[in-house]
C-alpha cells in the first residue's frame, strides 16, 4: 500500500509538470531569456549524445550578440517526455549524478512556476536579488542555490607548469590565471578529487602561458598552441573514460587570450562539443553561445584594483563629462570612433592615448558613459572598468556575447550601439532620458558584485557567476543513451 501510495503521489507530480510545465533555465540570444526550455537538439558527434535543453520564456524575448542585424538563434520546440523510474535496484554514481541534476531541474522550473516579479526578494538569506538587471531573479537564484548544493568539478591534475595549472594573474589576463589558481588550491565546495562524482572536468591549461612559452613572437604561427591542446585531450582521453564517453561534452577549457578559440581548434570535438570559456566571445568566429561560455575581460594592473576604483562615487555625485574613451587604435572600431570624435566636441573625451597630467581612471569616475569599442578581437577590460568606476558602458562592437547573458539583461545598465552608427553617437547618447539614465547607472551599481574578483571568492562574484554559466550549460545537458 505505501509502495502504491508513494507511485501516485509520483505520477500526480510527473502529470502536474507535463501539463503545466514552465521553460526554466538557459539562454537564447535577443535577451536571454529567465526561464528554462528543454528541447530535444542533440550535439553533433558520433556516438553518445547530449541533449541539449534550451531556456527560453517567449519568442519576443530572445538573446542576441552585440552587432547582429536581427538575426537570432533558433530554438527547437520542448519535447516534455518525462521517464517515471521506480528504484528498484542500487544506481551507479553516473546514475545518481543525473538523477541529482533531475531534481535540480524540478526544482529550477518550480522557481520559475511560482515565480515572482523582478523585484523579488529573498528571505532568510542576505543575498538579495533585485531589480531589471536580472532576467528573472527567482529562477537564477534557485538555479545559484542549486549550484552550490551539487555542482562537483574535477580538475584534472595531468600536466606540468607553467603552462598547466597556472596562469596570468595580473594586467590584461587576469581572470584567466585567477580562475585556474581559484579551482587549483580553492573552490572546495565545488572541486571533488573523485572524478566518479563530477558533473564537469576542467582542463586547466592556459592559453596565456602557451602564447608567452611556446609561441615564436612575431610569426603569427598559432599551430604549436593547437598541438598543445591536441596532445593534452590526447593524454586525458587515454588516461581515464570520461572524455571517450560523452565526446568532450562534459568538459570544460577557460583562456581569455584573444587566440583562446583558435588554440581549442587542436581537438575536433573540444571546439564543437566542449563548453569554451572565452573572452573573445565571437559569433563569426564560431562561438557558439548554446554551449559556450562567454568570460568577462577583467584587467588588474599589478594584480590589484585600483583604490580609486574600490569604492566608486554615488549616484548623485557630479560627472561632469559627458562620455569618454582612450586606447590605442587596436581594430577597426577604434580608428572609426577616434576618426568621428577625437578632438572634436568638448562633451566627447575621446582620446587615443592620454596627456601624462590625465588620469584614466578619474575620466571614468567623472564620466556619464564610457565608450568601449573592441580591439582586435570583441572583448574589452572597460567593460568592467566601466562597471567598477559606476559609468554606463556604451557598448561598441560587433557578434559578441555579453558575459553572463542567461541570467542578466545588459540593456538595464548599459548602452548597445551599432558601430555604423557611430557618427551619430552624441546624438543617440543625448536623447536618453535623464531618467532612464538613472535606472541605467543604478543598474550598473547592481551588477557591480557580478563582475568582482574577490580573494577568497564571495556569493555571487564573477568567479562564481562563472561556475554558474558552466554549471547552466551541463545542467541542460543530458545523456541520450546510457554509457558505459
Amino acid at each position: 500500500m505505501e509502495s502504491y501510495y508513494r507511485y501516485s503521489v509520483s505520477a500526480f507530480i510527473l502529470l502536474y509538470l507535463c501539463v503545466f510545465t514552465i521553460p526554466v533555465v538557459f539562454l537564447n540570444f535577443d535577451h536571454f531569456n529567465p526561464f528554462m526550455n528543454f528541447s530535444n537538439s542533440t550535439l553533433e558527434s558520433p556516438g553518445p549524445k547530449f541533449e541539449l535543453q534550451r531556456l527560453i520564456v517567449s519568442t519576443s524575448d530572445q538573446i542576441r550578440a552585440v552587432g547582429t542585424s536581427g538575426s537570432t538563434y533558433d530554438h527547437q520546440q520542448l519535447n516534455r517526455n518525462t521517464t517515471l523510474i521506480r528504484e528498484t535496484k542500487k544506481l551507479s554514481k553516473e546514475q545518481m549524478l543525473e538523477q541529482g541534476l533531475a531534481r535540480a531541474r524540478a526544482s529550477i522550473r518550480s522557481a520559475a512556476i511560482a515565480r515572482i516579479v523582478r523585484t523579488t526578494s529573498f528571505m532568510n538569506d542576505n543575498d538579495v536579488l533585485v531589480g531589471d538587471v536580472y532576467r528573472n531573479p527567482s529562477t537564477f537564484y534557485q538555479s545559484y542555490v542549486e549550484m552550490e548544493r551539487r555542482f562537483k568539478v574535477y580538475v584534472y591534475t595531468e600536466g606540468e607548469l607553467p603552462i598547466v595549472h597556472d596562469g596570468p594573474c595580473k594586467n590584461i589576463y587576469t581572470i584567466e590565471g585567477r580562475f585556474i589558481h581559484e579551482m587549483e588550491h580553492g573552490a572546495k565546495r565545488f572541486r571533488t578529487n573523485d572524478p566518479q562524482r563530477a558533473h564537469v572536468y576542467f582542463m586547466p591549461f592556459s592559453v596565456a602561458w602557451m602564447v608567452k612559452y611556446i609561441y615564436t613572437p612575431l610569426s603569427f604561427d598559432i599551430t604549436p598552441l593547437k598541438h598543445f591542446v591536441s596532445d593534452y585531450v590526447k593524454v586525458i582521453s587515454t588516461k581515464y573514460p570520461f572524455w571517450n564517453r560523452t565526446h568532450g561534452a562534459d568538459h570544460f577549457m577557460l583562456a581569455c587570450h584573444d587566440w583562446g578559440p583558435h588554440a581549442s581548434q587542436g581537438n575536433s570535438l573540444l571546439y564543437n562539443n566542449s563548453i569554451r570559456v572565452l573572452c573573445n566571445a565571437n559569433i563569426s568566429e564560431g562561438f557558439n553561445p548554446q554551449k559556450d561560455v562567454s568570460l568577462p575581460e577583467i584587467s588588474l594592473i599589478g594584480g590589484y584594483l585600483s583604490p580609486k576604483l574600490i569604492h566608486p562615487p554615488p549616484p548623485n555625485a557630479s560627472r561632469p563629462y559627458f562620455a569618454f574613451f582612450a586606447g590605442g587604435l587596436h581594430g577597426p572600431i577604434r580608428p572609426y570612433l577616434l576618426q568621428h570624435w577625437k578632438g572634436r566636441d568638448n562633451d566627447m573625451q575621446v582620446y587615443e592615448y592620454l596627456p601624462k597630467n590625465k588620469d584614466y581612471y578619474s575620466y571614468m569616475l567623472e564620466s556619464k558613459f564610457c565608450l568601449c569599442p573592441s580591439g582586435y578581437e570583441v572583448a574589452s577590460p572597460r567593460i568592467v572598468e566601466a562597471i567598477y568606476s559606476g559609468c554606463v558602458p556604451v557598448i561598441l562592437s560587433d557578434n559578441y556575447v555579453l558575459p553572463f547573458s542567461d541570467v542578466l539583461r545588459w540593456e538595464a545598465f548599459s548602452v548597445q550601439v551599432e558601430t555604423t552608427k557611430i557618427p551619430r553617437l552624441k546624438e543617440i547618447l543625448s536623447a536618453i532620458p535623464e531618467e532612464k539614465y538613472r535606472k541605467l547607472q543604478e543598474g550598473v551599481i547592481v551588477v557591480r558584485r557580478h563582475f568582482m574578483l574577490n580573494q577568497p571568492p564571495k556569493r555571487f562574484d564573477v568567479f562564481h557567476m562563472i561556475l554558474h554559466s558552466i554549471w547552466v550549460r551541463r545542467i541542460n545537458a543530458r545523456p541520450n543513451s546510457n554509457r558505459s
